[in-house]
């Protein structure tokens, strides 16, 4: 598969409507190339795992989305359940049902704000890293070097990545929902008066399975999308290092605005 982003043009539009239909172009232009980096990443998937050296870029990217990013996803999910102990709590305690507490937190972290916050931080701290290191070797023509050597940059670069992501961001996410439920715990047993085994005994007792599957699904479907993004907007990088900078841009918005929209259809579809 050829990396090339087209259409390109050199001239101004000549009017308003001539310059909304190339930018829909340009946008589904862009639709298609992460579609078909997506699909035929998924399709290289097997390739990469029985190759010595591709399982030794998998490991690698495991250890980059997961290992590395443990310190921020740490923060961020402990001060989520925080602040969601914290609001919710003082709203529960208006009616004298702190007891509740537990339960409100699990399932907002679970169902929504541990593969959220999971995302969010995929986003920033590896999608952004992924779109800028590969628009770097694009505009150096390390892409273009693999491809006249008959080697394919989605086998060799895409698919270790995304495969990584979608690997690593439900575990991640699972993570989240754990280290947020502690927190929202110390803020419940240490702020609110809530006993830490009544918090726990809650929280446990209104997890469901389907809650935990959905989840899970949810943040595998974040890490393909931010994966797929990222690759995409790096392959179609230009302009020297302003293309760079714009392609990361680019990248962490639409994985931000993808994130939720996603989110939103895929608790739509499992809680009507």
């Amino acid at each position: 598969m050829t990396i090339v982003r087209e259409p390109v043009w050199d001239d101004a539009p000549r009017s308003k409507a001539q310059g909304v239909v190339r930018r829909l172009t340009s946008v589904l232009s862009a639709l298609g190339l992460a579609a078909k980096i997506a699909l035929a990443s998924i399709a290289s998937f097997p390739a990469v795992l029985c190759r010595r050296s591709g399982r030794a870029d998998f490991a690698n990217q495991l250890y980059v989305t997961g290992i590395r990013t443990l310190p921020v996803i740490t923060v961020v999910s402990l001060f989520t359940g925080m602040i969601l102990a914290l609001q919710v709590g003082l709203e529960l305690r208006r009616f004298n049902q702190e007891m509740y507490l537990g339960a409100a937190v699990m399932i907002s972290l679970v169902r929504e704000m541990g593969p959220f916050s999971c995302g969010m931080c995929l986003v920033a701290c590896v999608g952004s890293a992924i779109a800028a290191e590969l628009g770097t070797m694009k505009i150096n023509d390390e892409i273009a070097a693999l491809e006249i050597m008959s080697i394919s940059p989605i086998r060799y670069l895409a698919a270790p990545r995304i495969f990584a992501l979608v690997v690593m961001a439900p575990l991640l996410a699972f993570f989240c929902c754990v280290v947020g439920v502690v927190g929202g715990g110390i803020v419940g047993s240490t702020q609110l008066g809530v006993d830490f085994r009544q918090y726990v005994s809650s929280a446990m007792g209104i997890a469901k399975t389907k809650d935990l599957f959905v989840g899970l699904f949810k943040a595998g479907v974040f890490g393909l999308v931010v994966g797929t993004v990222s690759v995409s907007e790096g392959f179609g990088t230009s302009l020297g290092a302003t293309g760079v900078g714009r392609s990361t841009q680019r990248s962490v918005i639409a994985g931000f605005l993808l994130i939720l929209m996603l989110g939103y259809m895929i608790t739509r579809a499992f809680y009507r």
